[in-house]
């Protein structure tokens, strides 16, 4: 299976671009993952937030194929620990999944479309980062994820 995190809009802080990227390197020896950056909508400034929100979805929407697992990562979200979040993950691999999608909102979060169409949300805490910050936070929290499920000892409990 292959897992996969999407983001709406690229990273603006080159600080948040080099650790995605420690953590892009290091997720490849443990799975098949790519991160994928769907491009902002055009004349965005312009939206109301349930407009932005919508075409957003309908992005997203056309990307999803049958068979994709989607999990919105959403401050409402079901919350892991790191330990549960591994073990998550392991059940997930088990199962017929073409794709596992973990997918960050724009700004204004997620359209009622996508959170009809979502599997699960799952938050990161009860804070709320920008969706920027929350991509690296993530990719480091799978990392972790991977290395508590190989005994490796980057997690200490």
């Amino acid at each position: 299976m292959k897992t996969e995190l999407w983001a709406i809009g690229k990273t603006n802080e080159a600080y948040l671009e080099e650790g995605m990227g420690i953590y892009l390197k290091r997720l490849g020896h443990y799975l098949k993952f790519e991160l994928a950056i769907l491009p902002d909508v055009r004349n965005a400034g312009r939206l109301q937030a349930g407009q932005l929100k919508a075409l957003e979805g309908e992005s997203v929407l056309q990307r999803l194929r049958p068979g994709d697992f989607l999990i919105l990562l959403d401050e409402g979200g079901r919350q892991f620990s790191s330990e549960e979040f591994a073990a998550f993950l392991s059940r997930q691999f088990q199962l017929s999944y073409r794709r596992l999608v973990f997918l960050i909102g724009g700004a204004y979060g997620f359209s009622p479309e996508i959170s009809q169409r979502a599997d699960l949300k799952l938050s990161l805490s009860r804070m709320t980062f920008s969706h920027q910050m929350v991509r690296l936070f993530f990719l480091e929290q799978l990392y972790r994820a991977m290395t508590i499920l190989n005994n490796e000892p980057y997690h200490n409990p």
